[in-house]
């Protein structure tokens, strides 16, 4: 019944216009191509803007990650969301459109909001909207696949040794200001002899062992629900390969 309410409260708002939809939304217009910051002389122009509607899995993990987190309140977020992916695999296909097909209705509703919004514009402030969509696509493309990323429990990168040391190290470091802190222990690294490096590179080397597991782990998960654009290049199995692995 609460997955159902869910998606009922995620229809009812469909109904209502861009404006209730998104109030005291800022001066920021987002583009259908891609995720940008318009100028603030554009703020007279409209007052609010439009969200882009998440995935069907996405609502489905948005929505069931604190009910999961709850049952289980020592898991990692990576197992929270192993649990989240085979409770959606395990879901009906009629439970599974009614994910499906709001997200279908408000991507509509969506991109007419958009149309509607920039068939306002005129002929100048059109060509300052795509200059600043190509000053700033790359970088809010990457902004928005971090915010998923973290969402969906990707695990996090290993680190250096010399990183592992500076993240040791830095609080310790008497100096007051953020960058001097950062030269001392970057000194402080330059004088360690080879045998004290190697307890750090042997931390590192235990690290890229644990995200080696994870990320396998992660990327199966992503497989299992139709991520595949989430798993790296040579990495890209199949569900066939997972199961006769």
């Amino acid at each position: 019944m609460a997955l159902l309410r869910g998606v009922w409260g995620a229809l009812r708002s469909l109904g209502r216009s861009g404006a209730e939809l998104c109030a005291g939304c800022g001066n920021r217009l987002r583009s259908p191509f891609s995720f940008v910051y318009i100028p603030k002389w554009f703020s007279s122009t409209m007052s609010c803007y439009p969200k882009k509607p998440m995935t069907s899995f996405l609502r489905f993990s948005k929505e069931q990650l604190p009910v999961v987190r709850a049952r289980n309140p020592d898991a990692k977020i990576s197992e929270l969301i192993k649990r989240i992916s085979e409770q959606w695999r395990e879901l009906p296909d009629s439970e599974k459109k009614i994910y499906e097909d709001a997200y279908k209705v408000e991507w509509q509703a969506y991109k007419e909001e958009i149309d509607r919004i920039q068939k306002q514009l005129t002929p100048n402030q059109m060509i300052s909207l795509e200059k600043e969509i190509l000053q700033r696509r790359l970088k809010k493309k990457a902004l928005i696949r971090k915010r998923e990323l973290t969402m969906l429990g990707k695990p996090k990168r290993p680190r250096s040794a010399y990183n592992i040391f500076v993240s040791e190290r830095f609080q310790e470091a008497k100096d007051t200001s953020s960058q001097a802190k950062l030269k001392s222990v970057n000194e402080s690294w330059k004088n360690l002899s080879i045998s004290q490096k190697q307890v750090y590179i042997q931390l590192a080397n235990d690290d890229k062992i644990r995200y080696e597991n994870e990320i396998k782990s992660w990327e199966e998960q992503m497989i299992e629900v139709g991520r595949t654009d989430l798993v790296r290049q040579k990495k890209h199995l199949t569900k066939d390969d997972i199961e006769e692995s």
